[in-house]
């Protein structure tokens, strides 16, 4: 598999979706090398001088007042990294952690860092030949950047800590000689610069977006299957009432319904004549509310884009001045605010699907649906228990969408008295995503046995392929069977995007409008 060759600074969110999706290896461009050796050889002389700079010739933290002496450079970077490897939990996925690697190659790609190119070479022949860190999942506040689980990264790289190779996991320094890698001893500020970032929480923020977005474009056919299920209206989508409130989102999410619906002989049949006047707001307000969850999937991923294009550790070296300069680039607020945006659109994209569910299970609200959907109502329970099952998965989403943000706490003796926890913040994405897709396949069961109970009526030709799709792996609900297979199957056929691609890509949204910092 070619190399994937990426630009410091202007790396868009397609090529980060890329090297998650499909594993890519990366290279940095070559013409970024000669800034990032120029940064390299000040901090080298910065360590050989009489001068104080911070984690060039000094402990961290509480400990910066202490000197190193210059023999001492090396002992100190190879201390640093092994005392901060005390990361706990289960090991972060292995996409995820690629993910991080190449986002620490793009930070110190940016020629601020003073990292040798030596060291980054390292980290790309690591993606190349499927050398993965094993990362512990927990440990990180946010700031001064996720110094545990990038340590256990760096570890690797000095032949230490854990890795996976070939599926196996043993010690980083056999990895690393299996796959024909040698490791780095590092030079003056090169431990500090590597595990100095928000590159673990920038990652795990980012897979959460990709993922939710994937998500969110599936609940625009869900919403659609539903809305015919019940018989629902679609004034609500004309074009004229969300063009008068101007929200972006809003005005794509019901363009994309109406067009999706485009041609349901089970709507037609309902225009004149049918007795509701309005139908309840999980009906009525799917593009209120799915649009303010696209507009926010949005603004996080504007956050993020720029994130994974910044240079993150500290101190800089800011080769035009002439200077190493200490700042805080590595608090993650930002971050963790992406986390908790794109928290709350999952979980209120989970919330007003889990309503149509409640919506075609309810004899007295369904409009003429059998009770629970099922064909033979008291004999057989059919859905009952899936609709209490999303219940509790949205509930558990409502919970984890509490803001992480606020949470900060001191450590450090202190000197870290304000911290992000971003890492948590956008590690428990992963955790809801699922829960939102068990949600979701839930309710595209539904809606295909509502579907299913109109007929001779048939829904739209898009729907119809995604019903098609559909009962290709899973039956319809005849009598009750062993469940949970057929609500895992819907809930992989929503995370694949299979039934999305079966709808034509211009009905559908894009994620849009990102742009990477120059």
């Amino acid at each position: 598999m070619s190399a994937l060759t990426l630009t410091p600074g202007s790396v868009t969110l397609a090529d980060l979706e890329r090297i998650y999706r499909e594993e890519l290896p990366v290279r940095i461009d070559r013409a970024a090398e000669a800034a990032i050796n120029l940064a390299s050889e000040r901090v080298a002389k910065a360590a050989r001088g009489s001068e104080a700079v911070y984690g060039v010739n000094t402990g961290f933290g509480k400990l910066a007042s202490v000197k190193i002496a210059p023999e001492d450079t090396a002992t100190l970077q190879r201390n640093l990294i092994l005392s901060h490897c005390c990361g706990v939990g289960e090991p972060l996925d292995k996409t995820t952690t690629r993910l991080m690697m190449v986002l620490k190659l793009l930070s110190l790609g940016r020629g601020a860092s003073g990292v040798r190119f030596e060291v980054m070479k390292l980290i790309e022949d690591c993606l190349e030949r499927n050398v993965t860190p094993m990362v512990p999942s927990q440990g990180s506040v946010g700031a001064s950047g996720d110094l545990a689980p990038l340590a256990h990264m760096t570890a690797v790289l000095i032949g230490e800590g854990e890795a996976d190779f070939g599926g196996t996991r043993m010690p980083g320094g056999e990895a690393l000689a299996k796959a024909g890698l040698t490791p780095v001893v590092l030079g003056p500020k090169e431990g500090l610069g590597l595990i100095n970032g928000t590159q673990f929480s920038t990652a795990c923020a980012l897979t959460g977006l990709i993922d939710a977005w994937r998500l969110a474009e599936a609940t625009l056919m869900t919403a659609s299957l539903s809305t015919d299920a019940i018989m629902g209206s679609t004034a609500p989508l004309l074009p004229e009432i969300h063009e008068l409130r101007g929200h972006r989102g809003q005005i794509e999410v019901a363009r994309a319904m109406r067009a999706i619906m485009d041609g349901s002989e089970i709507r037609e049949s309902h225009r004149e004549g049918d007795t509701r006047v309005q139908d309840p707001y999980c009906i009525r307000c799917q593009p209120q509310v799915a649009g303010a969850c696209v507009d926010l999937l949005r603004m996080a991923a504007r956050t993020l884009e720029i994130e994974a294009n910044a240079a993150t550790d500290n101190p800089l070296v800011l080769i035009d001045a002439d200077r190493i300069v200490s700042g805080g680039n590595f608090h993650a607020e930002p971050v963790a605010f992406a986390a908790d945006q794109i928290a709350l659109a999952i979980a209120e994209l989970g919330a007003i699907s889990q309503r149509r569910v409640a919506l075609m299970v309810d004899p007295t609200l369904s409009f003429d649906l059998p009770p629970f959907l099922a064909k033979d109502p008291g004999l057989n329970s059919g859905m009952m228990i899936a609709e209490v099952t999303t219940a509790a998965l949205m509930s558990e989403n409502k919970h984890l969408a509490n803001p992480c943000s606020t949470d900060s706490t001191p450590t450090s003796a202190n000197q870290e008295d304000h911290v992000s926890m971003a890492a948590h913040g956008a590690r428990r994405l992963a955790r809801m995503n699922a829960n939102l897709s068990q949600i979701l396949g839930v309710e595209l069961l539904c809606a295909a046995e509502g579907i299913e109970h109109r007929a001779p009526l048939k829904t739209s030709a898009s729907l119809q392929t995604v019903m098609g799709t559909l009962r290709g792996v899973v039956p319809s609900l005849e009598k009750d069977r062993y469940m949970a297979p057929d609500l895992e199957t819907a809930a992989g056929l929503i995370r694949s995007r299979k039934l999305v691609s079966a709808i034509s890509a211009g009905h559908m949204i894009t994620l849009g409008d990102a742009h990477a910092a120059g």
